[in-house]
This record gives structure tokens, sequence and C-alpha cells, in this order.
């Protein structure tokens, strides 16, 4: 199976484009700017998902489901928020289709013109809580917790699998409280299971952050953000959870009595992660030779290749590969056992180093002999000689060792892809030559960030949580500057 990968070194972004589409993760579809999730790459999301759902519901929160459609009146009320979407929307305006009366095709119906147009939602905070004034009369109704998993459509003019596509896959949670202190207490919490579920599951180093006014979610008091880095010295957002004060609940007249009966407006919050963590995940970890997949997340953590040459071979080595299956399986260790006749060994060996499998292993009759097996470990690409007995317990161990060794790898990168500048130019010759995390001071206004973003590209991508107090200077306008932040080019 030839893998004819670009390398990362020649061109980083056909590189990523080429290894999305030969490892088996997702296509582009027929419908522009639209991809197609393959069974391989939705098994990997399948399992985001999961631990993910599993993260929300034991911080309290349940899934629900709300329409596809918002109709447009809605996103009228909150005026920060249309801006922030209206140039992305994909709009319904009509409900019937009819043969032309020429014979040439379908057309659209003239006479089935909607009274009110609907917007397919880019996000569903309207939708959510035109709904949630019918549930809240009383303190007693609140929190409410709800979280759904859908699928979103935002008109993007250009589009990458996974990074940037018109639909995309991701859950938003959607809280209402009773206090503003609930609120933000409620938008860190989330802020803090996504950067626990990217360093833990997904072994991706993350940075956790505030946004900046004008990068802030629309319709947010604060963002709180996660940041990525990828190996070619991008920031990728990882996830974002906003804070919304009572701006939806006043714009849908969403109020609750207190214990003292007095009315009062909801407080709100909303988070979302999506499928472009599958593109975080393919920039953190892999390589030239194909996807390399943390063993936390692999849908398969151990593929067993048999070796063999006739039949009475293959039935002995097949039998003993049999029985590690279901030690490992006891183990609660995701095992594949490759049986297929239709290809070689080494066909098999190029597809599963393409795959990202953590650890391969190669069953032939000289191993049953010497009760050993060979073990490839896909993160070091090197491969030895195990005993046979106990392989269980070693697999086990070895799959925590790789999960702990591509989040250390990751975070070395990312560490030393982090640099103090203290002048613009200064500012610019890293960003060119090296590229990663700038930290730099800023003056605080709009005007700064706008004028950095237009001359180099770079963004402010977070105003970091555990950042020093630090007096300073900014590094484009000298203006006085108590913290340093952090830019960079983003995808």
């Amino acid at each position: 199976m030839g893998k004819n990968l670009t390398t990362r070194g020649e061109d980083y972004s056909k590189w990523y484009n080429e290894l999305v589409v030969k490892a088996d993760l997702a296509e582009n579809s027929g419908v522009r700017g639209c991809m197609v999730i393959k069974p391989y790459g939705y098994a990997i999301w399948e399992k985001m998902q999961a631990e993910l759902d599993r993260m929300f519901k034991e911080t309290g929160h349940q899934n629900a489901y709300f329409p596809l459609f918002i109709p447009k009146s809605y996103f009228s009320k909150e005026a920060s928020h249309v801006d922030g979407f209206a140039k992305e929307c994909a709009v319904v305006t009509h409900y019937r289709l009819k043969n032309a009366e020429d014979g040439s095709g379908i057309i659209v119906d003239p006479d089935a013109k909607l009274e009110e147009e609907l917007i397919v939602r880019p996000t569903s905070e309207t939708i959510i809580w035109d709904t949630y004034r019918k549930w809240v009369q009383s303190y007693r109704d609140l929190p409410i917790l709800v979280n759904q998993w859908a699928n979103v459509v935002r008109w993007e003019m250009r589009t990458r699998l996974f990074l940037r596509t018109a639909e995309f896959l991701w859950q938003e949670g959607h809280t209402a409280h009773a206090t503003k202190q609930e609120a933000i207490e409620e938008a860190e919490q989330m802020m803090n299971v996504y950067a626990d579920f990217a360093e833990n599951f997904m072994a991706i180093p993350v940075i956790k952050g505030t946004k900046t006014e004008s990068e802030r979610f629309a319709g947010a008091l604060e963002t709180y953000c996660i940041e990525a880095l990828m190996q070619d010295g991008k920031a990728l957002q990882a996830g974002t959870s906003h804070f919304l004060g009572q701006n939806f609940a006043k714009a849908f007249d969403v109020k609750f009595a207190d214990r003292d009966g007095k009315l009062d407006y909801v407080w709100a919050t909303s988070w979302g992660v999506s499928t472009r963590l599958m593109g975080a995940l393919v920039m953190t970890h892999s390589d030239d030779n194909g996807l390399v997949i943390p063993p936390n997340l692999a849908p398969d953590q151990v593929v067993i290749v048999p070796i063999y040459r006739s039949d009475e071979q293959y039935d002995a080595v097949c039998a003993e590969a049999e029985t590690l299956v279901n030690e490992l399986k006891a183990k609660g260790i995701r095992v594949k056992l490759d049986k297929r006749d239709t290809h070689k060994p080494g066909w098999k060996f190029n597809e599963y180093e393409l795959k990202g499998v953590p650890v391969r292993i190669a069953i032939g009759p000289k191993d049953l002999e010497n009760k050993s097996v060979e073990v490839a470990r896909r993160d070091t690409l090197t491969k030895e000689i195990i005993e046979r007995e106990g392989l269980a317990d070693t697999l086990e161990a070895l799959l925590k060792e790789i999960q702990s060794n591509l989040f250390d790898k990751a975070l070395k990168f990312r560490n030393e892809s982090i640099t103090e500048v203290n002048t613009f130019d200064e500012f610019k010759h890293v960003l060119e030559t090296k590229g990663g995390f700038l930290s730099a001071h800023w003056d605080g206004t709009a005007e700064t960030e706008e004028l950095i973003k237009n001359q180099t590209k770079a963004t402010i991508r977070c105003i970091p949580l555990d950042g020093k107090q630090e007096e300073g200077s900014c590094v484009y306008s000298g203006k006085p500057s108590v913290k340093r932040v952090l830019f960079a080019k983003a995808y």
C-alpha cells in the first residue's frame, strides 16, 4: 500500500489534505464546502463524542434536541448576534419544487414562498432561548443544564476538510442560571472540561484563556477558550465557552421570580466543540508516514497481523492470535485481528501505519516457537520482540506510555514555540521565521489589535488565564501594558 504522502516540510497544507483523504477520514462531497466523514473518521469522532458526553453528564448536563430551522425574526432580537452570523447564514425561502412547464426539469415553485424565511442554524442560542421562556418561571426551574449534539451550517467560502466546512458536526451546551456568578462559574467549568479532554484524551496541550472583545462570540460578555498549536506553528482554537450575561434572556424575555418574589432576567452561557478537533488531532501528532492516534482515542488500539505460509501455520498462528485477542479484550483494550487473505502482511503493516493504530503485533510460526511476538509502536516507529507470557499486561502499560509520550512530545514542541517579543520588528521577524505563539504586550485597544492583524495576519489568540502581571509597553503602540497576550497566525 503505497502512501506517497507529500511531506510536512515540503508542503504542510498539502500533506494535511492528502492525509485526511488517504487515511480514510473524510472526503469532499458533491455539495460544495461539505464533506463526507468516512467510517474510520467517524469512529474517531464517536470516541470523542462518547468521552465528552460522559464528562458533560458527570457535570450535571442533559442532552436535548432543538430544531434545525430558526425563524429569521429570532436573529434580529439580539443585535450583536445577528451581526456576527449574518454573512454566513443559509436561508430557506421556499417549501416546494415542481416540474417546469417547458419540460426543462425541476424548479422552485414560485407560489410556495414561505411567509417568513428560515435560517439553517449556524448556532442555536436564539431558538433555545425562545424555548427557555416557556420553561422558566421561578428560581425553582433553574439552573437549566442542556447540551445538544447536532449539525450546523455556516456558509464558508474557503473550506478545508474538518477545519472549515459549510456544514459540520458539534455539540453546543446552553445553560440558564439564577445568578451572574453561577453562569460565570459554568462557563469556566466547561472551559476546564474541554482542556481536560484535549490534554488527557487527545494528548493535545492547550492554553486556557479569554478572548479579546473583538474576538468574542457574537453576543457574549466573555469568551473563554482553549488554544492549541499545530506542527506548522499556527494556532487552532480547540474549544470555546461563553458567558452571555443576560443578553439573550432580555432579547427573548426570559425572566424568573427569585426567592423574594422579585422578577429578574436569567443569566446564560453557551459552549461548544466541533469536528474541527479531528483536524487538530491530525495536525498535532501525525507524521510523514501517516496518522498518529493517541491510544485513548484510537478505534483500534492494537492490531494483530498473522504471518503464515501454509494452512497448517495459519490455523496455529490464528489460534494463538485469538487467545491474545481475548486476553486484551478482558483488559478493556480495543483490538483487531486482521485475518484477511486478500492482502499481504507488508501491505497491512503499511495500512495500519498510515491509519495511526498505536500498536501493531505480528505473530508467525517462529514467534510461536519462541513464545514471543513482534510489537511495533506507531509513535516511535520502533519494533521489539516481547515475551508472550504476560503480554496483555505489557501492552496495557505500553498504551499508557504511548499516550503520555505523545502529550509530552506535543507539550515540548508547544513550549519551545512560545517566544517573548518586545518590539514590533522582533514580532514580525519571529512570526515569519519561527511562527508559534508570540508573547507580547498589548495596549488593550481594538485599534492596535486590528492594525497588527492587518499588517501581519496574526491575531490575539488568547489572554492567558495563568499569565502573570507584568509592567511593559505595547509591542506596536508603545503605550503602557500590564500583561502579555499570545499572538499567532491561526486556522
